[in-house]
């Protein structure tokens, strides 16, 4: 029985899975393959990227269009549905720790009443439902949201899985592996074991501009089945409730640029700081005497 098969056995006799993970780690064994998740990962952008390339020439109008800024409203307007939230989808996929693009933009703008991502499916909805329900703006809302939602949230987990990867990756390597050995980490991950699960999920419903717990999550070993239900879960419902109160509210473009803004923001917050503390290193080792 190899280290890993030896941590797995202890942490079941513990009733622990991700305890089993945790000693595998220690124990020196690597349980992930990471070749496999980045070529999975890499074949899966390509296959997706390359359909929705193809989707779009396949549209009645030049790609000129797309580059028009006076043509681009009404242009995705007309854009065929699952264009637009196969195009939301791959947007997403690409926005984790290491790109910090923003999300909630799109996401607003997916569900616009002018996108009409529901509207190719009212004809269904009006052979199964009331017309008074079906076209009603709650319903159509909460359709739009759904759609979104689902939509989005595999977009967001494809990338959270990507960071749980690249994190991975890093620890691999032996200075950054020690933080597992500081009084912060392990403090973190007593509380982080009390409810992984409801952790990672509030920190994806929540729009919080860094992601503590995805980072601890990795570090913690937290079992990627887990930890991509979470994401899903989390970002379902934050996706959601901005597609949601968009269409509803017919907030029109404004939630898109408002959200594009406040992405912006939370960004500068994000990058600013350690940006200054490096410049402010930086200076300070330049006046030392050497």
């Amino acid at each position: 029985m190899d280290a890993v098969e030896e941590a797995q056995a202890a942490g079941e006799a513990g009733g622990s899975l991700s305890h089993a993970y945790e000693l595998a780690y220690v124990a020196g064994e690597d349980v992930i393959s990471l070749t496999r998740w980045f070529v999975g990962y890499g074949l899966f952008l390509c296959l997706a990227w390359g359909l929705l390339i193809y989707l779009i020439s396949q549209q009645p109008w030049p790609w000129s269009d797309w580059l028009s800024v006076k043509k681009v409203p009404e242009t995705f307007a007309r854009t065929d549905v699952h264009i637009k939230l196969l195009g939301m989808a791959m947007y997403l996929s690409l926005c984790c720790t290491f790109i910090p693009l923003p999300t909630g933009w799109m996401v607003a703008a997916m569900a616009t009443r002018e996108a009409a991502v529901i509207y190719p499916f009212l004809p269904v909805l009006l052979g199964l439902l009331p017309a008074g329900l079906a076209e009603s703006p709650l319903f159509l809302a909460v359709g739009t949201g759904v759609l979104v939602g689902l939509a989005g949230a595999v977009g967001s987990t494809a990338a959270n899985l990507n960071d749980y990867h690249i994190i991975t990756l890093l620890l691999r390597n032996g200075k950054v592996a020690r933080i597992r050995d500081t009084r912060v980490y392990h403090a973190a991950a007593r509380g982080f074991a009390k409810s992984p699960f409801f952790l990672v999920f509030v920190f994806n419903l929540l729009p919080i501009p860094v992601d503590v717990v995805r980072w601890l999550a990795t570090i913690y070993r937290y079992p990627r089945d887990s930890f991509a239900a979470a994401n899903f879960i989390g970002r379902f419902w934050r996706y959601f409730l901005i597609a949601f109160v968009t269409f509803y509210w017919n907030l029109k473009w404004i939630a898109p640029v408002a959200l594009l803004a406040l992405g912006a923001v939370l960004g500068l917050v994000r990058v600013f700081p350690p940006l200054v503390r490096h410049m402010r290193e930086k200076r300070r080792l330049a006046e030392s005497p050497t």
